[in-house]
């Protein structure tokens, strides 16, 4: 039976965006499937949909284009005049859909070449190395750089565009960025085995850690920050170093005490180069954050290490 007459009344749509008069791609590449294969079920076997389906879709665009575009018969399908002329003008905007296609997979392949990771010092000393060495067996053609400082830092390359990516250790998240928790720590006091703290038995009171000179990171690094809250910003410092080694090599060859990650000394305490001192009264735990810019939440090899921080 043929579908001409069913349609020659119809009043297509004329009215609203251009989304609700232009047939979607899915229709229009039913359409040149009919066209290239001459019939209707066809058309459906190839795009892998129900007959059914297909004549759905093929009513719903005549509907909205208000004329006929195929008329069926027991011999198969054949496009009308109107279904014919709608056919050219639908392949160039399937060909234009495909070259729009094909951009854009070319700059998520540009995207997914590189990743930019900004870290505060102790994550990309002691977590990242083993984070980046799992997303290379995911991502082996993805080209990483890292750049690492303190928290401040990070927050700088993030909100300039210098990163896509940035892991922080502070008590809170810099302005501008959004955060999700991907770990926990907790800052402890460790001194020489030489040291007179080594051999007390009982832990420090926030007083005596407040007036004593300790090493310590600079101001603006996670680690500061979480003492300086701690200790009402009464720390004080005996050196100011830039990096969690940096502070560590100066504690083991007995400087004076230091305040550092519990993440960054297990292999120290453990061969008892450097000791732990009990502290009481005073709050160390802080969350390390995984941070990118608000409202653009990382995607392609981003995500994937993100992801890699969670598991």
């Amino acid at each position: 039976m043929s579908t001409t007459d069913d349609h020659a009344g119809q009043r297509p749509v004329t009215t609203g965006t251009l989304a609700h008069r232009v047939p979607d791609l899915g229709a229009l590449e039913l359409l040149l499937a009919v066209a290239r294969v001459g019939s209707l079920g066809g058309a459906a076997r190839e795009l892998g949909i129900t007959q059914p389906a297909a004549s759905s879709r093929v009513r719903s665009m005549e509907r909205q284009l208000g004329v006929a575009l195929v008329d069926r018969s027991p011999r198969g399908s054949r496009l009308t005049d109107a279904g014919a002329l709608v056919t050219d003008w639908a392949r160039r905007i399937v060909e234009a859909a495909e070259a729009f296609d094909a951009g854009a997979q070319a700059l998520r392949d540009r995207r997914d070449s590189r990743l930019r990771v900004a870290a505060s010092m102790t994550i990309a000393e002691y977590l990242l190395p083993g984070w980046l060495l799992a997303l290379r067996a995911q991502r082996p053609d993805t080209a990483v750089s890292l750049l690492a400082g303190n928290s401040a830092t990070v927050a700088e390359r993030l909100l300039t565009d210098e990163a896509d990516v940035g892991f922080v250790e502070g008590l809170t998240v810099p302005t501008g960025l959004d955060s999700v928790v991907i770990a926990h720590d907790r800052l402890i006091v460790v001194t020489a085995p030489s040291h007179a703290w080594a051999r007390r038995r009982r832990p420090l009171a926030a007083e005596e850690l407040a007036t004593t000179p300790l090493i310590l990171r600079e101001k603006g690094s996670g680690t500061r920050q979480v003492l300086d809250t701690a200790l009402g910003g009464l720390a004080r410092p005996l050196i100011e170093l830039s990096s969690t080694t940096a502070v560590k090599a100066a504690a083991v060859s007995g400087a004076g005490p230091a305040v550092l990650s519990e993440l960054a000394v297990g292999e120290e305490l453990a061969m008892r180069r450097l000791i732990r001192v009990p502290v009481d009264g005073i709050a160390l735990a802080r969350d390390l954050r995984a941070v990118w810019p608000t409202g653009h939440r990382p995607t392609g090899p981003a995500r994937d290490l993100l992801a890699l921080t969670r598991g």
